[in-house]
């Protein structure tokens, strides 16, 4: 597998790799495989907005199924480990993206995963937020707000916030934090 770095040259280097290569790339930031299947169709992107266009586009096109799978790579909030393998880069950016959790107390920790179980056994997948920025407090707040849900609401809530989650690491995948395009 190529290393993620070689995307800092630009969509065009990434829109010249073999699917090969570009798979692996695109499934550290979204673990659904209809999801990086249409996303190598539609290539090449030839810019970062469209890349961002495109990615939202099929997130919304695919069935629920394809999103819990997607789900299944994420590690609980809290936890190090998904239900499905996870590249080193991606395992990386959960670990990032859950510090907030990592460095809470016993007792929050202890809290986030008794709800993660009642969340998973109510709405049958993980527990999903873009955690970015948050605190491990803020994070199980939302999740605790989140169990009244609905179940058919709940799952495009989770929806909502994978494609976040996915953007995020597109982002940092083409070394942006803007739709401007990085050379």
């Amino acid at each position: 597998m190529s290393d993620p770095g070689v995307t800092s040259r630009g969509v065009a280097a990434f829109d010249a790799l073999p699917d090969y290569d570009a798979a692996p790339l695109l499934e550290s930031c979204c673990g659904s495989h209809a999801w990086v299947r249409t996303m190598l169709e539609r290539r090449p992107f030839r810019s970062l907005v469209r890349v961002f266009d495109e990615a939202d586009e099929i997130w919304w096109s695919l069935s629920p199924e394809d999103w819990r799978e997607a789900f299944d790579h994420h590690p609980r909030i809290g936890e190090q480990s998904a239900a499905a393998p996870q590249a080193a880069v991606a395992r990386a950016w959960s670990a990032d993206e859950q510090r907030g959790a990592a460095t809470s107390s016993d007792a929050t920790r202890q809290a986030l995963a008794e709800e993660n179980r009642k969340y998973e056994r109510r709405f049958g997948h993980i527990y999903l937020l873009c955690a970015t920025g948050k605190s491990a407090e803020e994070m199980l707040d939302l999740l605790r707000a989140r169990l009244s849900n609905a179940p058919a609401t709940e799952l495009r809530v989770a929806a909502l916030e994978q494609a976040k989650i996915t953007r995020l690491r597109l982002e940092k995948l083409f070394g942006s934090t803007s739709t401007g395009e990085r050379a």
